[in-house]
């Protein structure tokens, strides 16, 4: 994270700036009182800084342009003319009032927020399993960083498989808590009877079963993470009981008696909408409050589409080392993929990955290979140009493999002369021109019956779509309007 400008107090003035300086005290603004002689040495060592300055117009001017990347507060009135210097973020004058003051110093906090280079001298924190650079994505990152150093609670919103258990994670691993161990628990996964034996453990003998005393999740997240996943799915009665640990840091057993302390920081997480479920009356508001010190809310990925290929990238890499095969997506196919909806979030994009390796191992994919529902754009493919000695072996193929009685043109064959059964002319015939009477034939059957359903067509045919539809235009067969 930036360091804090360090604010200097330099003021030919001395009675005014020994009210400035009683002002930011009470105001709680740690500041370094300086004299105009030395406040050059200090900004030349002391970077970001801003200084609340009093003096003669051309010493204030000499020193704005010195150091354009100190913010500048004057003091002096009838100095409107060095506004027109960028880092003169403005004038005050006395009286000194709490409102102006307070917006003067913030303005110069956003004047170094936004310094150029200021980005590239920032630390880059490597966060683990968070892909993307999209915006949404990198005020996650930012938030993580900002709330991990500390021991607040953390609510983590957000739809089904946009990875909240991985930002809990993060939480954990930048924390002070990271070499504690990090304990998840499904809230909505444990039967209600046993949730409170799961978080807090029991005694042996407590109830049926307890055979032997059992550690709860609360006690083996000792010194790090308890991640309550699913939060909103927590019985009531079991959410007063979660309420009063949180308030006293203590629990017992199941069972027992003896407080144990609870050390442990708390990272929640849920897909419903606690607000409503609390106007409903299924969400204690107390809790909620207890829980919602920091809302973290995970992008869904239809807002993130343009992080999609570095998805992509990172899953199969995942996929491979988990001894699976790779594949690869054209751009058509990933720009295709971007028109999805993705009610799945990340999880239905893994899902499709892993798909596509298990049909297409190693190979390339294009839009017609993807599933239907993520072909989103109307694309066509590519058809190659046989040689003709290679397309007259596979019309004959198509043709004796067509009058087979199982081709499912029997009907046809019995209603009409079948090409087949004619004889060899005695003065011969043009073969490549009779091939192509009967590849009609068969291709304007086959799509009469499905009703120029192209792709049903095509199955009935053994051929593939894209090849189908290349020879209906190379034979200009259309269905009449």
């Amino acid at each position: 994270m930036r360091a804090n400008p360090i604010l200097f107090l330099a003021d030919h003035q001395s009675p005014r700036q020994q009210r400035l300086s009683i002002i930011l005290d009470f105001l709680h603004e740690p500041h370094q009182q300086a004299s105009l002689s030395e406040l050059q040495t200090l900004l030349q060592q002391a970077s970001p800084a801003v200084v609340l300055l009093g003096a003669e117009l051309a010493d204030a001017e000499a020193l704005i342009e010195q150091f354009p990347a100190t913010a500048f507060l004057l003091l002096e009135p009838a100095q409107d003319a060095l506004l027109q210097h960028g880092n003169v973020v403005a004038l005050l004058s006395e009286p000194f009032r709490y409102d102006s003051l307070m917006q003067s110093l913030r303005d110069c906090q956003e004047y170094h927020r936004f310094l150029p280079g200021q980005q590239r001298q920032e630390p880059v924190v490597r966060l683990v399993d968070m892909v993307g650079s999209a915006e949404p994505m990198q005020q996650v990152r930012f938030l993580i960083q900002q709330v991990a150093p500390t021991e607040a609670n953390v609510l983590i919103l957000g739809d089904s498989g946009t990875g909240k258990e991985v930002v809990a994670r993060n939480i954990h691993l930048l924390s002070r808590r990271a070499e504690g161990p990090f304990v998840p628990l499904n809230c909505g996964a444990i039967p209600a009877e046993l949730l409170e034996s799961e978080l807090f453990g029991h005694e042996k003998g407590a109830f049926t079963g307890a055979f032997a005393t059992r550690k709860g999740r609360f006690e083996l997240a000792q010194g790090g993470t308890l991640f309550l996943d699913e939060i909103g799915d927590m019985p009531l009665p079991m959410q007063v009981k979660l309420l009063r640990v949180l308030q006293e840091r203590v629990y017992e057993r199941v069972g027992g008696n003896q407080l144990i302390k609870a050390d442990v920081r708390i990272i929640a997480a849920t897909h419903r909408n606690l607000e409503q479920m609390i106007a409903d009356g299924r969400f204690r508001e107390d809790l909620f409050y207890r829980l919602n010190v920091f809302p973290i809310e995970t992008p869904a990925l239809s807002e993130r589409t343009e992080d999609l290929p570095l998805l992509c990238q990172e899953l199969i890499q995942r996929q491979h080392q988990a001894g699976h095969a790779r594949v690869k997506f054209t751009e058509r196919a990933l720009e295709s993929l971007k028109l999805h909806s993705w009610p799945g979030n990340v999880r239905e994009l893994a899902n499709l990955v892993e798909r596509m390796a298990i049909m297409y191992p190693n190979q390339v994919v294009d839009v017609a290979e993807l599933p239907g529902r993520y072909q989103h754009l109307d694309v066509e493919s590519y058809v190659p140009d046989y040689p003709e000695s290679l397309q007259e072996r596979d019309l004959l193929n198509e043709l004796f493999q067509a009058s087979d009685d199982e081709s499912g043109f029997g009907d046809a064959a019995e209603s009409e002369a079948s090409p087949l059964d004619s004889q060899l002319p005695e003065d011969g015939l043009d073969l490549k021109e009779h091939l192509a009477e009967l590849e009609v034939l068969f291709i304007t059957q086959a799509l009469e019956r499905h009703d120029f359903v192209v792709a049903r067509a095509a199955d009935m045919l053994g051929l593939r779509r894209t090849t189908l539809v290349e020879k209906m235009r190379k034979y200009n067969l259309a269905k009449d309007d």
